[in-house]
């Protein structure tokens, strides 16, 4: 998008000439500008005074820093779903190398602590 080569007090202050009684092609004129600019920024700024364009500015600043601060949160956020799933599984290494998932239940039954002999889960065979 194109910058403006006005900042918003400016225009606004360009906006209250013509308040004052002046011709809008006179303003035009003065201010090497399009009518279709001035009617553009009267819709856009029309009802604002300076303090207020100044606040708004901040405050979509603001909107700005905050909207990168989330979008970066929410960037870990999802790097650390996708670092935990890899490691909560035990199995999931195996199943991402292809192999069957009875690959990766025999890798898993190997790794359980067996007590006495027997293992924990009595449906499985010793």
């Amino acid at each position: 998008m194109k910058k403006t080569r006005r900042t918003t007090e400016q225009i606004i202050r360009i906006l209250r000439e013509a308040d004052t009684g002046l011709r809008v092609e006179d303003i035009c004129r003065k201010h090497n500008i399009s009518s279709q600019s001035f009617y553009r920024w009267s819709s856009k700024y029309g009802g604002i005074g300076i303090k207020e364009a100044q606040r708004l500015r901040e405050l979509e600043r603001e909107n700005t820093e905050l909207k990168k601060l989330l979008a970066d949160q929410m960037l870990k956020s999802k790097a650390l779903e996708i670092a935990l799933e890899k490691t909560s599984e035990p199995g999931a290494a195996a199943r991402c190398r292809g192999e069957g998932p009875d690959r990766a239940v025999l890798f898993r039954e190997s790794r359980l602590p067996v007590a006495g002999g027997q293992p924990l889960d009595p449906a499985l065979p010793p």
